[in-house]
């Protein structure tokens, strides 16, 4: 069993956001930052049921374009 479990986490085009699992088969999204956290908290349930991870990491990236 992971120790934790690390979501990258970005914003969706037609808004909310979404996160998926570094290493495993998870991908969730919400409407909200609040619904994300539930959502992604579900999703490692039900993916690894009584084995979840006891820390779950979310890394947000924002990725914005400069121009000089």
């Amino acid at each position: 069993m992971p120790r934790e479990i690390i979501f990258l986490v970005e914003e969706a085009e037609e808004g909310g956001f979404v996160a998926r699992a570094l290493g495993e088969a998870i991908f969730t999204e919400g409407e909200t930052w609040e619904e994300l956290k539930e959502m992604v908290r579900d999703a490692v349930r039900c993916h690894f049921g009584e084995e979840a991870p006891p820390i779950i990491r979310l890394h947000f990236v924002r990725e914005e374009v400069l121009v000089p």
